[in-house]
């Protein structure tokens, strides 16, 4: 087709300049309040009320922070990281898990256990930031805007020079890593490997900013707990629980936590056992409670499960007794109901009905199981 006069040659603009991409404005943050953030984690996470109100905080701050840097607006706001602390199964990973559900963002979980510091065998702590990559579709823009939940975060406490042997006083495993961390959680750009299954120095990286990525950090501090448990004991010492008391950031420190990390990690969060009460909630009340999942998982057989209020009671003192928390409700749930599982498929069209006796039979076969190991 032959050219009019005035037309200009492809790639060019009307001026005769290179054409240029429209400028894309970076995609809008959505700020929940703090009340939205709180009912929507009070409809899966069951009790640790403070818990709650303390990360819709910490979340909402971190979403301002973010929507004025989107704007290129200049802010006072520091990152509203988190520390979560509480024994295992009260709901710390949950937490976290719900929140990125609500915020849509990428969401991953990994062990603080699995990284050493730069140089040594193991996980680079900029392998985190990688598992975040590769779970938002290896979209930058998502990844920093994502959630790194760090779980068992005292597990890298700073040993004392008593454990330390001849080999070296290097820490590679505890305070190296709390040393290498502090460049991610106070907000760098960082050069991130896209292949995380290979030592990603022989692969390529790209470069991520983990100024808006926010961390929740995650520990048990069970020794800690337990310290504050011993002293509370003695004749006359009302019954002490794990978590009665706060934590301090002495407390922290004298554990092995750099005061560095936790200056990077402002909020302080801490989360008490479960009561038998509140378990048996998280048994029932939640949308994604176990209960109903079991009811729709024997439903596609064609199978009726009635779990007896006094069987699910049952189930739960069980649970408060070896303290195994809300975490130790699926495995309990699963052995008692093993056989009904099993012979499911077959028994279509029938109502199963669970009772107390029922879930104690079961239970005593699983004590005389572990004794016999």
């Amino acid at each position: 087709m032959p050219k009019e006069p005035g037309d200009k040659p492809r790639g060019l603009s009307a001026s005769g300049g290179p054409r240029r991409a429209p400028a894309q404005r970076p995609e809008e943050i959505r700020v929940f309040t703090p009340r939205q953030i709180f009912d929507h984690l009070d409809k899966f996470v069951i009790g640790q009320d403070a818990a709650k109100r303390a990360v819709a905080t910490a979340a909402h701050q971190h979403l301002k922070r973010c929507e004025q840097r989107r704007l290129g607006r200049p802010t006072l706001l520091r990152k509203s990281n988190v520390l979560l602390m509480g024994p295992t199964g009260s709901g710390k990973t949950h937490l976290a898990r719900n929140l990125a559900e609500l915020l849509e963002v990428p969401f991953v979980v990994v062990d603080a256990t699995e990284y050493t510091e730069a140089g040594y065998y193991g996980k680079d702590v900029e392998v985190m930031v990688a598992e975040l990559l590769f779970k938002a579709g290896h979209s930058i823009d998502k990844t920093q805007r994502g959630i790194i939940f760090i779980d068992e975060i005292d597990k890298i406490a700073r040993r004392g020079s008593g454990a330390r042997t001849g080999a070296g006083s290097r820490d590679i495993g505890g305070e190296g890593v709390q040393q290498a961390m502090l460049k991610l959680l106070e907000g760098r750009e960082i050069f991130v490997p896209l292949n995380v299954t290979q030592h990603w120095n022989k692969h390529d990286f790209v470069q991520v900013n983990t100024t808006d990525i926010l961390f929740i950090c995650a520990g048990t501090f069970t020794d800690l707990h337990q310290a504050q448990v011993d002293k509370k004991a003695g004749f006359g010492a009302a019954a002490a629980r794990p978590g009665d008391k706060r934590l301090r950031v002495k407390d922290l420190i004298e554990y092995g936590m750099l005061a560095e990390l936790l200056g990077r990690v402002p909020v302080h969060v801490q989360l008490g056992e479960l009561t038998a009460d509140e378990l048996l909630l998280v048994l029932t009340a939640p949308p994604d409670s176990l209960v109903r999942e079991y009811r729709e998982a024997l439903l596609l057989d064609g199978v009726e499960l009635d779990l007896e209020e006094s069987a699910l009671r049952e189930l739960v003192g069980y649970a408060v007794e070896k303290k195994l928390g809300a975490r130790g409700l699926r495995s309990i749930l699963e052995e008692v109901l093993a056989d009904v599982l099993f012979e499911a498929p077959e028994r279509s069209g029938e109502r199963v009905s669970i009772d107390r006796k029922y879930v104690l039979a079961r239970l005593r076969k699983l004590d005389a199981a572990d004794l016999r190991e």
